[in-house]
Formats: C-alpha cells, structure tokens, sequence
C-alpha cells in the first residue's frame, strides 16, 4: 500500500502541499498526549502578548470568548473595518467546497456509485458559524450540492450558542446539512471518525491551542486519504519589506490603542482586547 497523502491548504501559500506520513504510530501518539500532559505544569505557551502556564491556556481563552460571544462578530468588524469578511470570503472560494453538480437530494434521478458523493466538512473553532455559513453557501449556489454538510466544532458552548442563533436566519437551521458540536479540537470525540471528513477548515483559532501538534494529529486522523486541511491565519510582513517600518507602526498603534478601546465601548471587556 502506498504511503497516504493528504492535501493541506494554508491561507498565504503558493498553493497545495503534500504531506506524507509513512505509517501511523499510536504509541507514538500516546507518548506525545502524555508528554504534553506531563510538561503543562512547566511550560509556558503565549496568551496574547502574555506567558503563560500551559495548563491555563484553556480556561483563559474559554473565559475570554464567553466574555465577548455575544459580540464577537460585531467586534471583528470594528476592529478589522470589515476586512475580515472578504477574507474568510476568500478563503472559502478558494476551497470550492462541495461536490460539483452533485443532485439534490429530492432529486427522481437514483443516485448511482459513478456520481459524485456529498462532502462532510468539519470546521474547528468556527463558534458563530461564520465560516460554515460561507462553506454551505458556496456548495449550494456554487456547485448546486444540496447534500454536502458542515459540523461546526467549538470549545465553547458560549460561542456555539450564538452560531446557533445566527443560524436561525439563514437556510440551514435545524438542517442535517448543519451540526454544532462542543469539543476540543486537540481531542475530537470518537462521534468524528477517523478517515471521514473530506475538508478540515480552522479559521483564526490554531493560535488558541494550548498543543498546536495534537490538533493537528487529530486533523490528519479525521481526514480522508487526499482530504484537504485550511487554515485561515494572520502572518508578518518581511522587516525587510519597505513597507514594514509603516505597517508595523499603525498596526501597533490600532491594536494597542483604538482596539482595547473600541473593546471597551462596544463589549464592555476592555481587557479581552
């Protein structure tokens, strides 16, 4: 048997990368949940700006986003001014979710083995359904795949909760093609099964891991053979870059001033900002 490959799409690369792993080691896995367990109570990891405990990285990033759910999408519109919205847009065109020309399921027509199959899509840390929304949008207007669904995964029922909500004004509440599930993508749950989900999407969430490894173990272990992995993250401009020295400046100066403020006014949470 051929080693399996899976396809991992980053937001910022030139294109698909292929990873390779010759074999699956559990034991392997085992050594390295224990030794992550085992090493929290003396590593620190980042916290914003802040070092902090490993073993406190969960419970602060879970009080921060049931701090600011109920104002989360509001709060990433003021402070990107809206930017943020034609990423995620991006992100998810560039994707193309969805099985192309795949029949409705009310179709008469019989499905048949040589027709295309729906998707199962998993989105990590999607919390208000931002991405979700996006990804079953595309696969219906786009691809006209009425099958294909999404499992919105989140650490916090806080964040879950609202996605639900927002769900309500969309097509896709109370639909099969949509599931909200409350886990820890650094341990998914036995319900997501290993090689059954075809695209893996994080969007803005692998800098909360507290084990950025063991999530993405899981990711490789849920994925199908050729299932691709997206993340969607923030990066740095090159020091060399010309353009550098001015970014750098009035990055600084919106986040750690207008940011902390507008997080004030609108969310009542200076801090979490």
């Amino acid at each position: 048997m051929p080693p399996r490959t899976s396809r991992l799409k980053l937001s910022g690369s030139k294109g698909l990368i292929s990873y390779r792993q010759p074999y699956r080691c559990l034991s392997c896995s085992l050594r390295l949940s224990q030794s992550a367990s085992s090493q929290d109570a003396s590593q620190t990891t980042h916290f914003g700006f802040e070092s902090i405990p490993s073993s406190q990285k969960s419970s602060r990033v879970s009080s921060v986003f049931s701090s600011v759910a109920s104002s989360y999408d509001t709060m990433n519109d003021l402070m990107s001014l809206g930017i943020h919205r034609l990423w995620k847009d991006h992100f998810v065109r560039s994707l193309n979710p969805g099985s192309p020309h795949l029949p409705a399921s009310t179709s008469p027509q019989p499905k048949t083995p040589h027709q295309r199959q729906p998707w199962t899509m998993l989105d990590i840390a999607g919390g208000t359904g931002d991405i979700a929304f996006r990804i079953l949008d595309h696969a219906t207007h786009i691809n006209l795949d009425h099958d294909s669904k999404v499992i919105v995964s989140d650490i916090n029922p806080s964040m879950l909760a609202e996605g639900r909500k927002r769900s309500l004004s969309t097509p896709y509440a109370n639909s099969p093609r949509l599931e909200w599930l409350e886990a820890n993508a650094e341990s998914l749950p036995d319900s997501i099964a290993s090689d059954s989900i075809d695209l893996y999407t994080v969007a803005f969430g692998i800098r909360n891991f507290t084990h950025p490894a063991l999530a993405l173990r899981e990711a490789y272990r849920v994925l199908k053979p050729g299932g691709v992995f997206a993340c969607l993250e923030f990066s740095h401009i090159p020091p060399k870059n010309a353009a550098y020295q001015l970014f750098n400046g009035v990055y600084k100066r919106w986040s750690f001033g207008a940011i902390p403020l507008i997080g004030q006014l609108v969310a009542a949470d200076r801090d979490s900002y």
